[in-house]
């Protein structure tokens, strides 16, 4: 069993062929997926279908990309978007200094008052980190010492982590978990694999980021949920245990960070 913790199932890319996604993800026991919104209109689409499909859990925030109007006013609709009882996080939130599609004074403002949002809601949060890591580790450095007693040990994930080793080591000082996706499988990925072995196996999560980063062998096609597999197929390698154990350890590590009940 294992919970594919970010997949942007409400994207287009899955239109034609959405229900039969979620079956194969289930008939190769991917059974929760964890869906992240990258703006309102993503939120309530990924909300809506959580409504339908068991098994969808909802992260609701405003993707750094997506920040150029952001305003404080936003925040009334994401936390009202976070009553919801699929919503697990806030998220996917961040900074991303490689696209710059948004001013990034705009970005850190709408990122430092989203985890605000969330610690007063009680929620972990969903982290983008793109050439950005530096800034981002120093906003969570100042966060995480304002959370409440329930985020203490769980404030969130840095999801597709592909920051150096560095990083990796200051965002498990602050208690973060690390995400895992399909350039772990790559040839030329050989650093980013020595941070993910380096890596505490409680500390792990498997996540593919479809329908970007397919994984080898699939590499060149649309990522869905099914192919986490090959993303915890390779930390398995990589920490020298068996696949079921590897599966097993980071369905905990989301049911712990997410606050799922145990499958």
């Amino acid at each position: 069993m294992l919970i594919d913790t970010h997949c942007h199932l409400d994207f287009d890319a899955y239109d034609t062929d959405r229900a039969d996604v979620i079956a194969r993800a289930a008939a190769q026991g991917v059974t929760r997926i964890v869906n992240p919104a990258t703006d309102a209109a993503s939120g309530a689409a990924a909300l809506a279908l959580a409504d339908v499909y068991p098994g969808i859990f909802v992260a609701v925030g405003i993707h750094p990309n997506s920040t150029a109007e952001f305003t404080p006013a936003d925040l009334d609709g994401i936390a009202q978007q976070a009553q919801h009882t699929h919503v697990v996080a806030i998220g996917e939130i961040g900074l991303d200094y490689y696209r710059d599609w948004s001013p990034r004074a705009q970005q850190r403002l709408a990122f430092e008052q989203q985890l605000e949002l969330a610690a007063r809601l009680e929620l972990p949060v969903i982290i983008h980190n793109r050439e950005a890591s530096d800034d981002v580790l120093a906003v969570l450095a100042a966060w995480v010492p304002t959370l409440p007693d329930s985020l203490r040990e769980r404030p969130g994930v840095l999801h597709s982590f592909s920051a150096p080793r560095a990083a990796a080591e200051q965002a498990l000082a602050l208690g973060f978990y690390l995400g895992f996706t399909g350039p772990i499988t790559y040839k030329n990925a050989d650093a980013l694999r020595s941070v993910a072995a380096a890596a505490p196996l409680d500390r792990l999560l498997v996540e593919t980021d479809g329908p970007f980063l397919t994984p080898h062998p699939h590499r060149g096609k649309r990522n869905e949920p099914a192919y986490v597999a090959y993303v915890a197929e390779r930390l398995a390698a990589l920490h020298n245990v068996s696949n079921e154990a590897l599966a097993a350890a980071t369905t905990q590590n989301a049911e712990r960070l997410f606050g799922l009940e145990r499958a």
